[in-house]
């Protein structure tokens, strides 16, 4: 695993809170750290890293946390990751998938290209898939993998490579994906397996797949072992693109991960991704990790294995630590600093204008402080909807909250790396980069006529993961309605009445029944069925870009001054537990 430049960093971690399980540790320093390279074993004992990092979405400039900070960032993360190299020349980075697609605009601006380059210069060994790596379809999807294996000498970094087990028809659409890699470490042979998440074309537009099918992830990545156990390989990794979603009474987990983790069997570690939940601990004999996405957190997995004969090795201790890499306690590496600047340059001059105002901060988070606004009615959902709905003049209008990304208003906090001015104290600024930042799919609207009983199989789909927190849960303008959280699926939305002029909710009701007509706005990807919705896009009008749309809407309403309406109404008729708006 080449390196371009030596970096000698201090690097100061800010130390999380206890465990989250048995089995996990916490960083709380760092050292300095040599050159990558082979080192003698002594007495028969080989220690290896795992450097592990999950939904990194293209987050190439350092994540701002609200009240916390910056952490990761492209560069910053390289930093970060030669030092532990320099600890432990016995190091592999991996991910799980979700490495982009979703992406800021510096990567998704540019096809995602910047991002599979930064993650050549981090050094990063190997990489699965994720629904969001299928985002632009199969095509554009192999011109990224054939970037990241590229040993030209115009690539900058290392070569990756990408393993996924679970795709049939593979052969057949994607080239030069592998069901596993066997790395040769100090003569320890180490296998990678990757596993796709089987619900993953469901989180895509329609026929971003192709012909590819995904199979049982737990008897692909089985039947993948085997064959590397054949092959001499010593040390088992899986990269799962399934995660954690809850934790039980007990605080133990719950979620995909958690149940592949129990059907495999021989893997003495297990990556997880896609849920942003920051998990380490024992799992049917494999220890089991996933971080906070987008560089929030990586954690530093240590496995030490011993000879038993002549170059067989096997595991005898394994222990995972967090690390949450806060930007500024590190040297940026230069590398990836200069291959970016004349990005930024490009980027600047096209989506740092700023388009107008709001009078308030508009988060992504909802109105119950779910992060990635997907339980509750949210600001940012509020003025999507309302902008497909003024632009259109339609009855209603409905997104996916999975569709919406970021804040729509500038940081409070000024970062120079960003498509936004530094604050002034005034109203929040918009730029045509926070909207595309909001909105990064490259979605169009569309327009049709639905029936009383069509809306009401979309709002009923809007909520029919709750209390789970999932992409499909609906924003929606027009209307307000409630449901009942404690209701069979399919049998929840109980009511809606038409919205006011001012976005207060009337008493007049909306007919939820095939007897009345309405017109809708919505995105393409839903109307092609997208995130289980209705599929009726055969009579759907496609209009325009659904970021052009909201960035029109913002700039003819400025300042804008979006409130929570009560849109969305929860009730629980058998002691069930409603999502709790924020005091």
């Amino acid at each position: 695993m080449g390196r371009f430049t030596t970096l000698l960093v201090a690097v100061l971690i800010a130390g999380l809170a206890a465990p989250v399980a048995a089995g996990a540790s916490r960083s709380d320093d760092r050292d300095e750290r040599p050159d990558h390279g082979r080192e003698e074993r002594e007495h028969d004992i080989v220690d290896l890293r795992f450097l592990t990092f999950s939904d990194w979405h293209g987050q190439i400039d350092p994540l701002f946390v609200f009240g916390q900070g910056t952490f990761g960032g492209a560069a910053e993360l390289s930093a970060y990751f030669r030092a532990e190299e320099a600890d432990n020349p016995n190091t592999l980075i991996f991910t799980a998938g979700d490495a982009y697609g979703a992406s800021p605009p510096l990567s998704s601006f540019f096809g995602e290209e910047p991002a599979v380059r930064s993650m050549r210069m981090m050094g990063v060994d190997a990489d699965g898939l994720g629904n969001h790596n299928f985002d632009r379809g199969i095509a554009p999807l192999q011109g990224l993998i054939d970037i990241a294996r590229s040993r030209s000498a115009n690539e900058p970094g290392d070569p990756f490579v990408y393993v996924s087990a679970n795709l049939k028809n593979r052969r057949n659409q994607l080239k030069h994906v592998k069901d596993y890699k066997i790395f040769e470490i100090d003569d320890v042979k180490v296998a990678v397996i990757g596993v796709i998440n089987p619900e993953a074309p469901t989180l895509v537009f329609p026929g971003s797949f192709g012909d590819l099918r995904i199979t049982d992830p737990v008897k692909a990545a089985n039947r993948a072992r085997r064959e590397a156990k054949r092959r001499g390989a010593d040390v088992f990794v899986l990269l799962a693109h399934m995660g954690v979603t809850d934790f039980d009474a007990s605080g133990a987990p719950m979620g995909p991960l958690v149940d592949l983790a129990n059907g495999v069997r021989g893997f003495d570690v297990i990556v997880g991704d896609h849920t942003n939940v920051e998990f380490a601990g024992e799992i049917n004999g494999a220890l089991v990790v996933e971080n906070r996405s987008k560089g929030r957190t990586y954690a530093r997995v240590d496995v030490q294995v011993e000879e038993r004969r002549k170059h067989r090795f096997r595991v005898t201790d394994r222990s995972a630590a967090f690390v949450e890499p806060v930007s500024s306690a590190v040297t940026p590496d230069p590398d990836i600093v200069s291959f970016l600047e004349p990005l930024r340059a490009q980027l600047n001059a096209i989506l740092g204008t700023v388009i107008g105002q709001s009078t308030v901060f508009i988060p992504r988070a909802d109105e119950c402080g779910q992060s990635s606004g997907r339980t509750c009615e949210s600001l940012v959902g509020d003025v999507v909807t309302d902008a497909l709905r003024d632009r259109y003049g339609t009855d209603f209008a409905i997104t996916n909250s999975g569709g919406l990304r970021a804040d729509l208003t500038c940081p409070t906090t000024d970062d120079p790396n960003d498509l936004c001015p530094a604050p002034d104290g005034g109203d929040f600024e918009i730029t045509a980069g926070q909207v595309l930042t909001v909105l990064p799919f490259g979605n169009s609207a569309v327009t049709l006529s639905v029936t009383g009983d069509e809306l009401k199989q979309h709002l009923e789909q809007g909520v029919s993961a709750m209390p789970g927190v999932s992409g499909r849960f609906a924003q929606v303008s027009g209307l307000c309605f409630t449901y009942d959280i404690d209701a069979p699926v399919g049998s929840r939305v109980l009511s809606a009445v038409f919205q006011n002029a001012d976005g207060t909710c009337s008493a007049t009701a909306v007919d939820l029944t095939a007897a009345s007509t309405y017109t809708l706005a919505e995105n393409d990807f839903m109307a092609s069925g997208g995130d289980g919705y209705p599929n009726l896009i055969s009579r759907a009008v496609t209009r325009d870009l659904l970021d052009q749309v909201v960035s029109d809407y913002i700039a003819a309403n400025t300042p804008i001054t979006p409130t929570i309406d009560g849109r969305i109404t929860c009730t629980a008729s058998a002691g069930g537990t409603c999502p709790a708006p924020l005091p």
